[in-house]
């Protein structure tokens, strides 16, 4: 892939390789000529964007590409990285397009890619599109004049998707009598997801609806939940939804204020899914990353939690490879292959408002059903991202580290796939040894790698 992709499409630094104007340019070309066939038709591709102020340049850089291809382009404008998978199976398109560095600041943006079906592409097709952007001399094989593709805006996109994710809550249930916090971190959802909970019947307090293109998660959403927290206690709200910036990934807030991850989120849906008996093989499937209690979790009703590598297309490969139901990440991605092909934070949200109807619970009580083992994950920026089993002083380290662990918990480190990053993790019963056994791993990462170490970000 020669680095230009990652974890999930391309992503980087505006004005920097590779998000460069001429760069996406090129990557439009090159998509535009894997997708385009060769039976005379018209061909065409949905392309979306966040709230960012760079989806101007890339949007008008890829539409260019794209169109010089032989793409009809729809482009839809702001709307969640999910709405974009499913207006693609929507509107028969040959491809989608995601111009969106999810989570990160305004400072980054990204492109990531669906195909026909609202899959995110596998390597081996991003390779492929990789070797002609990278390869300078790539002849492309355009169409003539007289087939080049056209552009147009597509106006009823959000109408669109809100109908279908209104769609996968029962017709005979309502929202009626819930007050919900809503922080959508001025991404791509600020319109769509506070419109669709109304439409349903709730009283919705929204957060972060007012993007200027720079303020895109910038405290608030998903990354720092403790805002829709604040604002769910003083408002006595029943619930508090925190989004990411491209919508995908969800966060939940309990009627109390406790946050609740991807992994409690999980637990709930599973349990739900297992009384319905609608959990095909009892499995559920999460990243290495998701907390050790979900696999106790699942053994202890019979199940299986199948894991895989991080990105939440990894796990929809994991749910389709082996007819999985649900799946997602300790971030908040979670997949319901009933209803949507990707991560979707407010799919995801609705299921557990629906859970909440239906048993007549709140959300706390729902949540008790996992208790969590104590995790904590440590970011260590690095200057490279050196092979660790070259690492001969955080091999030791983490050797010891189990050991004291005992076989009663784990440690995995990982490199970011978008970030210059070790992410380092370790979970175990007692969060003072955890904590301690932390410290001595990225010490050693410092040590050996040169870094200068992040706090613990995070722990169960």
């Amino acid at each position: 892939m020669g680095g230009l992709f990652g974890t999930d499409g391309m992503r980087g630094r505006v004005n920097e390789y590779p998000m460069l104007p001429d760069m996406v340019l090129r990557l439009g070309l090159a998509a535009g000529s894997h997708f385009r066939k060769k039976e005379k038709r018209r061909h065409k591709v949905v392309v979306g964007k966040d709230t960012r102020l760079s989806g101007y340049i890339f949007e008008t850089a890829l539409t260019a590409g794209l169109c010089a291809s032989g793409m009809d382009v729809y482009q839809v404008g702001p709307l969640p990285t999910p709405a974009i998978a499913f207006l693609t199976r929507n509107m028969r398109a040959d491809f989608g397009v995601v111009i969106s560095a999810s989570h990160n600041h305004f400072q980054d943006n990204g492109i990531k890619f669906f195909d026909g079906d609202g899959y995110k592409l596998p390597d081996s097709v991003e390779d492929k599109i990789a070797d002609m952007v990278l390869d300078q001399r790539w002849r492309w094989d355009l169409p003539p004049a007289g087939e080049v593709g056209r552009a147009a805006r597509i106006s009823d996109a959000p109408g669109r998707y809100i109908v279908s994710i209104k769609n996968s809550f029962p017709a005979q249930l309502t929202l009626d009598g819930l007050r919900v916090v809503i922080d959508c971190a001025n991404g791509a959802a600020y319109k769509v997801a506070p419109l669709a909970l109304e439409e349903l019947g709730a009283e919705v307090l929204p957060l972060g609806v007012n993007p200027d293109g720079l303020n895109i998660n910038h405290l608030c959403g998903s990354l720092h939940p403790e805002l829709t927290a604040e604002h769910l206690k003083s408002r006595r709200a029943d619930l508090g939804i925190a989004l990411d910036g491209d919508g995908d990934r969800v966060i939940l807030v309990d009627e109390n204020g406790v946050v609740l991850d991807g992994d409690q989120i999980m637990a709930i849906c599973a349990q739900d899914l297992l009384n319905r008996e609608e959990l095909p093989g009892r499995k559920l499937a999460a990243t290495v990353m998701s907390n050790l209690a979900l696999d106790l979790f699942m053994a202890d009703r019979g199940g299986e939690l199948v894991r895989c590598r991080v990105g939440d297309r990894y796990v929809v490969e994991s749910m389709r490879g082996q007819d999985i139901a649900l799946g997602g990440e300790k971030s908040g991605h979670i997949i319901f292959r009933d209803h949507g092909t990707t991560g979707d934070g407010l799919l995801a949200a609705l299921q557990v408002l629906r859970i909440m109807r239906e048993s007549g619970k709140p959300l706390s009580e729902l949540a008790g059903i996992l208790r969590l083992l104590p995790q904590v994950l440590v970011n260590v920026p690095v200057r490279e991202k050196k092979p660790l089993e070259d690492c001969p002083g955080i091999q030791l380290a983490v050797a010891e580290a189990e050991e004291r662990l005992s076989g009663r918990g784990r440690v995995f480190l990982r490199y970011s796939g978008t970030e210059s990053l070790l992410r380092v993790m370790l979970e175990g019963e007692r969060e003072e040894v955890v904590r301690g056994l932390a410290g001595r791993v990225e010490e050693a990462v410092r040590a050996e790698l040169g870094a200068q170490a992040l706090s613990p970000s995070g722990s169960g």
